[in-house]
């Protein structure tokens, strides 16, 4: 469903008195703020609800974010007068095609049809984005489930809430960033020479979105950053830093048998079981020199989470295969370094069930791993944070020598929830963060 700017007007207005209520939205712009003075303060902001509410009612759990991205460009080209380019996502080949043929309704063709590969966006209000100084990203795709999207009207306006699979994380920071941007840009608060925009996809999952897009930007040599500002939900606080992140998979290998015989086979599940044990002690011990995993005075403990489990094909069966997947949020040190304290430890505690025919396996992936992140946060007039969650500021891989920030609405202990919601006052607050961390950056 798509939300329109008299939809988005009657919305706000629904709790309010008849003669309280303003004009309507040209197709972009706002009514005179002077009619607004001491009503109603959410109105000003309807073309933010506008953005944000048509972007969070598009599906685009990852994999599937296309229909989302064909709305953003269309917004950042039609209402922004932004000039935008595609960067295409994929496993071999990326590309970027500005002037790709479009339908009316501004979808790219290729031989005549929809094109609906995955694509990210770049986009930019100046003339030369070789020459941009500062480059605001944040990612366009959710997890699963899609819930839709929902506006809750109060008689003050600040009350006003709204909810929705991605209204946090992220698509309120996408709405905060653009509505920061051209709020600056309106008042001649900044160069449009020296920003642009960039949206990607995937971060939920792989980190390929912000992989392929990185690598297109040092192909067509926009790689002239002095700062990035990237976008996740921190509470209207810029973060500091946030923990690393490995990726851990168990094998375990048994023998079959039948359940009445166990001594006839090896049972992979208690093989499994043990050495998730194992890696559950390990975590509970206070640092590396205790014999557990790696501390630090910044980030805190190192935590392991046990989140898939399966094994067997039947209760009367001993089972002959296991698997079980481990994410380690990681406050010091490298994916490699946990790894060697989790193997060893599994592999002492499997020992015997080894020695009679059973196996174990632990692999580490690399595309999705990090140590923790360090980021830039001294800006006045801002509370700092560390986070433990993952963003894709390690996957933005261009060369060069630029300060990284990481601002953005929302807190992420909704995000990814099936209560996934934020304020209207959070999300008109971070539009105003961000108009001072985007003019700090160009500051200098």
């Amino acid at each position: 469903m798509k939300l329109s700017k008299s939809f988005v007007t009657s919305t706000i207005l629904s709790t309010v008195a008849a003669d309280q209520q303003w004009p309507l939205l040209t197709p972009h712009g706002s009514a005179d703020a002077s009619k607004d003075s001491g009503k109603n303060p959410v109105l000003p902001y309807r073309d933010l609800i506008y953005l944000h509410g048509n972007l969070t009612s598009i599906p685009s759990i990852t994999g599937n974010e296309h229909d989302a991205g064909v709305f953003l460009e269309t917004y950042l080209r039609d209402s922004l007068n932004f000039t935008v380019e595609r960067l295409y996502v994929s496993s071999k080949t990326f590309s970027s095609n500005p002037s790709a043929p479009m339908t009316e309704d501004h979808e790219a063709t290729v031989d005549g049809k929809p094109d609906k590969r995955r694509f990210n966006i770049l986009a930019y209000p100046g003339s030369n984005v070789k020459e941009a100084r500062t480059l605001i990203s944040s990612h366009i795709d959710t997890v699963p489930p899609f819930i839709p999207y929902a506006y809750r009207a109060t008689q003050d306006g600040w009350g006003d809430s709204f909810s929705g699979r991605g209204s946090v994380d992220a698509k309120g920071s996408v709405a905060a960033q653009l509505g920061a941007l051209e709020s600056l840009l309106k008042d001649g608060a900044i160069n449009p020479d020296d920003v642009a925009v960039l949206y990607v996809v995937g971060e939920e999952t792989t980190g390929d979105g912000m992989r392929a897009a990185s690598a297109a930007l040092e192909e067509k040599e926009y790689t002239n950053w002095e700062n990035v500002i990237f976008s996740e939900p921190t509470e209207g606080k810029l973060a500091c830093g946030h923990k690393g992140i490995s990726l851990v998979s168990l094998t375990a290998r048994g023998k079959s048998a039948h359940s009445g015989y166990p001594w006839l086979g090896v049972s992979a599940n208690t093989i499994l079981i043990r050495a998730l044990a194992a890696i559950e002690d390990v975590a509970l011990k206070k640092g590396v020199e205790e014999g557990g995993l790696p501390y630090s005075d910044k980030y805190g403990w190192t935590t392991v989470n046990v989140g898939v489990i399966s094994g067997g094909v039947a209760a009367n069966v001993i089972p002959a295969e296991a698997h079980a997947q481990i994410t380690l949020r990681l406050a010091d040190g490298t994916p490699a370094d946990a790894f060697d304290i989790l193997n060893e430890a599994a592999t002492k505690a499997t020992e015997e069930l080894r020695s009679k025919g059973g196996s174990l396996e632990l692999q580490r992936s690399p595309k999705q791993g990090y140590a923790p992140v360090d980021i830039n946060c001294d800006v006045d007039g801002f509370e700092t944070v560390t986070v433990n969650y993952g963003t894709d500021v390690p996957n933005f891989q261009v060369k060069g020598n630029y300060r990284r920030y990481l601002y953005g609405p929302g807190s992420i202990l909704v995000a990814h929830s099936d209560h996934e919601a934020g304020t209207m006052k959070d999300l008109v607050a971070a539009v105003e963060g961000m108009k001072t961390l985007i003019k700090h950056t160009l500051s200098a």
